[in-house]
């Protein structure tokens, strides 16, 4: 009753759930309700968006704004559709850039980059904002996009309370810290017990083993150290040794193979070739569909992956619905996707995805329409679709809960090469599985491999140090737009308040308490080091400066004698009769090449071919000529010579044995004499202000140079302990005063009466969120893009939006109007320019043009049909939507950017025609192309 009385907000909002809240959701209200930020820390499923929901309900009750924002458009839209739901169409909004609904309400979804975007541009949607959800907060660390959440928590009005939402993260106190740092008052909240406990699996074949040998409650305990299950480990033995040994089960062919080595004729392979028998992912849905574990999500971290499994289940008849449930499915797809344009549904593959969905198979990854993953998220929440075949995407937000998880792979495509998964990825993948209020417990599988190691399985499972990591860096439009918005000195403060300069900083305390533990013992050296005849360690330096100097005079002779060797071998020619001074064929030969021409290959030096006196024919390198070498005398080689022959290597042989029997023994060539004597000199210069130093006839001499030494070795360690310090302070100013210079450089900054102030030119470019952010504007600028129909122009921006998933050594199909090919060239030109510019300033610029989408944005622009498209890229349907989606957004920016010109026109023209057929249907459910 008094908990009610304290609380009497939070007490009607709890009275709105049929079931008790957890104690980490209660705690986290009545911080909310007391006026203090929160950060919740806790995992997949807990239920923590319940305290994002209670912000909601606060400002509702209270009159006043909430914003909830999220990562991704679709999670936007998942949650507009459930608050809609609770509290009525009139009181939410959306704001996402493909949809505008409502957004004056006083509750509001958005994208991150909506609400930063609002804050640049000092929206009066602003106006009595009091709660900011900030869902999935640890998306901060994205290489690309996370720097929007730090620009949005650092220019939020202090008026606003912010509920931060994160997965369970290893420095969830850090990142608290640091919140309270720039918004004050903020409790964290960490939660790591799973609401349903979590039991980890391995499949092999068609059994599940337990991954861990001893049985509890599927909740991880660190202080218990778990052992792998011993039967697991057994398997991966015999795994193992028979990959090294011939699978004796395998029936032989009449040729005596092991079945591999037939055209296609031979017998087939008994368990694959292997001890471990791998099962189809259609016998993978069965077994789990045998032992209840559907609904279930299988990861394959390849799109290809993912729509071959469905298929492969569709192949093998697999139907894991009932009749009834297949006329639901059926209805309920036919009218989600009713106002797609039937002429475009073949080449969607909407007929395929429907006979899929009614068996309840569906694959869902970034390739796909948003409407078709819209399909399959609800029907797979209703319980409806069994098995959804995805790639790591679907980990990212979604609400899509499982009874189990499987992972096909521990590795996957970075982008760059195969990397195994992190612990991190690992626990958001499995922390789907175990439906809330739903299941006793979750699952999580592993498919058996050849090579799995069951050690390592356990170690991803039980791992819980997965840190987050700031990826702020700023940006030209950020520093125009904090220059606009704060003036320079105070942008750079407030620029110094990111959680990347806090971690920096954090990183910098800890080095510099080293450092000066290193001072102070370099102090006690020293004092030890100290000598009553003088100064020691003046002594020292001379001694460390002779030893430097003999080293470098040795160096020195080294390299002079290998030129005069190489030299040496460059004058050598057939028939020269040489004495190889060093290695295995060291002696008399007789040089058959001298080998100059295998220069040209990477080879170190010429690399003579000769014959020795034991008839040995090789080819030498420069490390068998420590010393140079001079022919000796001359004799005849034959032009039919070959190495490969015995007896011609046996004849020119005995001729050599017999040429040089009357030689005297050759004399060592000296070298590098010239080198040694202006070295010989430094040392003896040296060595005589060393005899005659005070400290040179102490008895304690050399007592005080063990000290000596010693304070010289800790010194170099604190000095490479300053370098990193220095690298680490203030890296996000130096950044932004480097970008500040180069904005100046180009008359986007200028100082005026002592300060620097935003041109016109900078209002542009503060209107331009695109990652090549600075080469729009450039262009605008110089009018590379003026003379462009609105085709054109959607050709030329999709080469700065879009990026290749992989590096494609084909030179990409380009428009062929000659305006859109010199405004392609002329714009990759700029980014050379712009490039340079940012090298000499030390501004690490971002990736080069691509004009991969080119072809398809122009023919998409000029109204051809979506299958012509589709089929002249190669691209999927999903991608090439996202694309075009990035693309509008783009064109509208520039549009905005461009000022009253016929560029604007065009620029506005463009975003009309790309908003057709698939790309203008609303990516929500149920509401017109209208709304947007």
């Amino acid at each position: 009753m008094r908990a009610r009385q304290r609380h009497p907000l939070f007490a009607g909002f709890a009275s709105m759930y049929d079931f008790a809240l957890d104690d980490f959701q209660v705690r986290a209200c009545h911080e909310l309700e007391d006026g203090r930020g929160v950060l919740v820390a806790a995992p997949t499923g807990s239920g923590k968006t319940l305290v994002g929901e209670f912000a909601v309900h606060l400002a509702l009750e209270t009159g006043r704004k909430a914003f909830y924002t999220t990562p991704i458009k679709a999670l936007s839209n998942q949650k507009f559709h459930d608050l809609v739901e609770r509290y009525g169409p009139e009181q939410v909004g959306l704001l996402t850039g493909d949809n505008t609904i409502n957004g004056e309400a006083p509750v509001v979804v958005m994208t991150t980059e909506v609400l930063r975007n609002m804050l640049y541009a000092r929206s009066r949607t602003l106006d009595g904002l009091a709660y900011v959800v900030m869902d999935e907060v640890h998306y901060l660390a994205d290489r690309d996009r996370g720097a929007v959440w730090e620009e949005v928590i650092i220019h939020l009005p202090e008026s606003v309370a912010l509920v931060s939402l994160s997965a369970t993260v290893s420095n969830a106190e850090e990142f608290g810290e640091w919140l309270e740092t720039v918004r004050g008052e903020t409790t964290t909240v960490v939660e790591e017990r799973r609401p349903v406990p979590l039991f980890q699996h391995v499949m092999v074949g068609r059994r599940l083993f337990d991954l861990f040998a001893e049985e509890h409650d599927g909740r991880h305990d660190p202080a218990r150290e778990e052992k792998v299950n011993p039967q697991l480990l057994r398997v991966a033995r015999d795994d193992w040794a028979s990959s090294r040994v011939r699978d004796r089960r395998s029936p032989k062919d009449r040729r005596g193979r092991n079945g591999r080595g037939g055209r296609g004729g031979g017998p087939r392979q008994v368990g694959n070739g292997r001890r471990v028998w791998i099962p189809s992912r259609a016998e993978v849905v069965e077994r789990l569909d045998r032992a209840s574990l559907l609904p279930a999500i299988v990861f394959i971290f390849s799109r290809v992956g993912c729509d071959a499994a469905v298929q492969q289940c569709l192949d093998a008849n697999l139907r894991l619905t009932t009749p009834e449930e297949r006329d639901e499915i059926y209805a309920f797809v036919e009218e989600t996707c009713a106002d797609l344009p039937e002429e475009d549904l073949q080449a969607l593959g909407y007929h395929e995805f429907l006979d899929g969905l009614t068996r309840g198979v569906a694959a869902h990854h970034a390739g796909m329409l948003p409407r078709f993953k819209e399909c399959v998220e609800e029907l797979f929440l209703r319980g409806l679709c069994r098995v959804v075949f995805a790639t790591e995407t679907l980990a990212l937000g979604i609400n899509m809960p499982a009874r189990s998880v499987v992972i096909e792979k521990l590795s996957k495509w970075n982008g760059e090469t195969h990397a195994d998964i992190t612990p991190g990825e690992y626990t958001q993948l499995t922390g789907r599985a175990g439906r809330r209020g739903i299941d006793v417990e979750g699952h999580g599988v592993v498919l058996w491999q050849p090579g799995l190691d069951p050690g390592s399985v356990a170690g991803l499972a039980s791992t819980r140090t997965y840190p987050l990591r700031s990826s702020f860096r700023p940006s030209y439009n950020m520093a125009v737009n904090l220059v606009r918005q704060f003036g320079r000195d105070t942008a750079r403060d407030l620029l110094e308040q990111s959680f990347a300069q806090f971690q920096a900083d954090k990183a910098v305390v800890g080095l510099a308490t080293q450092l000066r533990k290193s001072d102070e013992a370099l102090a006690g050296y020293a004092e030890a080091a100290a000598c009553d005849r003088g100064d020691f360690m003046e002594y020292a330096a001379l001694r460390r400066r002779l030893s430097d100097v003999e080293a470098r005079a040795a160096t020195a002779r080294k390299q002079d004698r290998r030129r005069e060797a190489e030299e040496s071998l460059e004058r050598l020619r057939p028939g020269d009769v040489i004495e190889v001074p060093a290695g295995k064929f060291s002696g008399l030969a007789v040089v058959i090449d001298p080998g100059t021409r295998l220069r040209g290959d990477g080879s170190d030096g010429p690399r003579p071919y000769v014959l020795t006196l034991d008839r040995h024919a090789r080819r030498l390198n420069l490390t068998d000529f420590p010393t140079p070498v001079a022919p000796l005398l001359r004799m005849k080689v034959p032009r039919s010579f070959s190495g490969r022959d015995p007896q011609a290597r046996r004849d020119l042989a005995s001729t050599l044995r017999q040429r040089t029997r009357d030689l005297p023994p050759p004399r060592r060539a000296t070298s590098g004499a010239a080198g040694a004597t202006k070295a010989g000199g430094e040392v003896e210069e040296v060595r005589a202000r060393l005899r005659s130093h005070p400290c040179h006839d102490c008895p304690d001499r050399e007592d005080h140079a063990r000290w000596s030494e010693r304070w010289y070795k800790l010194d170099r360690d604190a000095q490479t302990l300053r370098r990193r310090i220095e690298q680490r302070t203030h890296t996000i100013a130096l950044r932004y005063d480097r970008i500040c210079e180069v904005l100046g450089r180009l008359d986007y900054l200028a100082e005026r009466d002592g300060q620097t102030v935003v041109t016109g030119k900078g209002n542009r470019l503060a209107r331009i969120y695109a990652e090549l952010d600075l080469v729009a504007a450039e262009a605008i600028e110089q009018g590379l893009w003026d003379d462009l129909d609105a085709p054109g122009l959607a050709a030329v921006l999709s080469s700065l939006v879009f990026e290749a998933r992989r590096p494609d050594d084909n030179a990409p199909r380009i428009p062929s109007d000659p305006a859109v090919r010199e405004a392609l060239a002329a714009t990759t030109r700029l980014w050379g320019e712009l490039e340079e510019l940012q090298r000499e300033h030390k501004v690490e610029f971002a990736r080069q043009p691509d004009l991969g989408f080119a072809h398809a944005a122009h023919r998409w622009a000029s109204g051809d049909d979506l299958d012509d498209v589709l089929d002249a890229t190669g691209l999927a349907a999903g991608d090439f939507v996202r694309w075009i989606k990035q693309l509008l957004d783009l064109a509208g920016q520039i549009a905005d950017a461009a000022g009253p010109s016929p560029l604007r026109e065009t620029a506005r023209t463009c975003v009309a025609l790309l908003r057709r057929g698939v790309v203008a249907y609303s990516s929500v459910a149920g509401t017109s192309p209208d709304a947007v």
